[in-house]
């Protein structure tokens, strides 16, 4: 059984600074993709950010040169850091990852975190 869970998530003004992790654990052999989704009320589920195992990573316009996104392969954790937030930041924010385990390689899903920006 793999398990991912996030944390990090809270109110913050405009112009604040949040970092989210994600930690997974469990029966893993390997990590491959990390992605950050989010998704704010009424809409749909959009991607953030991703990370290859070997650390090249991808954005969202939206986040570009304000998010960055890092992972920490002996901890079997990715991270995103926020800055510069903006209120069409706020939602809740998703880690997903496609992790091999002992019965397979599968991708999970944590819980989500809620982020909050206030104008």
């Amino acid at each position: 059984q793999v398990q991912l869970v996030e944390s990090g998530g809270g109110l913050v003004q405009a112009g604040g600074s949040l970092r989210l992790s994600c930690s997974a654990s469990g029966s893993i052999l390997s990590i491959n993709d990390m992605v950050w989704y989010r998704q704010a009320p009424g809409k749909e589920r959009e991607l953030v950010a991703e990370i290859t195992s070997g650390g090249w990573a991808n954005y969202a316009a939206s986040v570009k040169g304000r998010f960055t996104i890092s992972r920490d392969n002996a901890k079997n954790t990715v991270y995103l850091q926020m800055t510069s937030l903006k209120p069409e930041d706020t939602g809740t924010y998703y880690c997903n990852g496609n992790i091999r385990g002992r019965a397979g390689t599968y991708d999970y899903w944590g819980q989500g975190t809620q982020v909050t920006v206030s104008s």
